[in-house]
């Protein structure tokens, strides 16, 4: 049965550009919530920045992925943006602004080597990022 909607703003900050695991943020507050179906959507209201679901056990995929985004956005003399970070706004254009996880027994329903992470394209700063839970 339907239980309402919740929305929840989680505050992180960063060091510099990189992913940022906030799967246990989440997850912490699915538990304090006492949710125990739903849906939650995880959104960043920041345009140089990004949210995406990828592998969390071995770090090096993070890296190969900053590495993968920096080959395909580089700098570029015809960039016109005056904060000088064009670069930050495509990548994070190219990774996206949301994520949406089922939650099934109290628990984000993620695959075996899945996370979520937060995408920092122009840190460092403080940011936030949004969860709105949908009880089912």
């Amino acid at each position: 049965d339907y239980l309402g909607t919740m929305t929840t703003k989680l505050t992180l900050s960063t060091s510099k550009e990189g992913f940022f695991p906030i799967t246990r943020a989440i997850q912490e507050l699915i538990t304090r919530e006492q949710v125990g179906e739903g849906i939650c959507l995880v959104f960043c209201p920041h345009t140089t920045a990004g949210i995406t679901i990828n592998e969390h056990a071995d770090r090096d995929v993070v890296h190969d992925m900053l590495i993968g985004l920096g080959s395909i956005v580089t700098e570029d003399s015809r960039f016109r943006h005056a904060e000088g970070n064009s670069t930050a706004h495509l990548k994070a254009s190219l990774v996206g602004s949301s994520v949406m996880v089922p939650i099934a027994q109290g628990r984000l329903v993620l695959g075996t080597w899945q996370g979520i992470w937060f995408c920092e394209f122009d840190g460092p700063r403080e940011r936030a990022y949004l969860c709105t839970i949908i009880r089912g």
